[in-house]
């Protein structure tokens, strides 16, 4: 068997490496460049969605946007309708650096993808978002406080 999980994680680690060293100089660490994408990409997201859009538990989760909301990155506001929520929100500072983010992104994405042809890239991203979907199964059942048979 094809071990494909382990360049997958390879390909992750090194990707995530190299923006935790291009992002220290906003102060954005040990992934936080991540959630700070998603608020941007999603204003008034909740922690809850935010930690499973991430595939985060809620504690991890919770660590990482406090310290996003202790740099100013993001803000949390009460939503109107319902105390128990809390929206989050990017700051100024936050948008600001989303763009560097992006570009990073777009760079890496250029990068890993070089040497494809179009179809071989679309093929590639159809059976990564098939393989996610089956890895999201597990990941759902264990959350839930599951075993899986081996």
């Amino acid at each position: 068997m094809k071990e494909v999980l382990r360049e997958v994680g390879m390909i992750a680690r090194s990707l995530d490496s190299i923006s935790n060293i291009e992002f220290k100089q906003y102060d954005l660490t040990k992934g936080q460049y991540l959630y700070l994408v998603r608020i941007c990409e999603n204003p008034g997201i909740i922690q809850e969605k935010l930690a499973e859009m991430i595939k985060v538990d809620r504690t991890t989760a919770a660590r990482a946007i406090k310290k996003l909301e202790l740099n100013g990155f993001i803000e949390k506001n009460d939503d109107p309708h319902n105390q128990k929520i809390r929206k989050l929100l990017p700051t100024e500072k936050g948008k600001a650096v989303y763009p560097f983010i992006k570009k990073e992104n777009d760079h890496s994405n250029k990068v890993a993808l070089s040497g494809l042809s179009e179809d071989e890239a679309d093929t590639l991203f159809n059976l990564l978002q098939r393989v996610r979907k089956n890895v999201e199964k597990d990941w759902e059942f264990v959350k839930k406080g599951n075993k899986r048979n081996y």
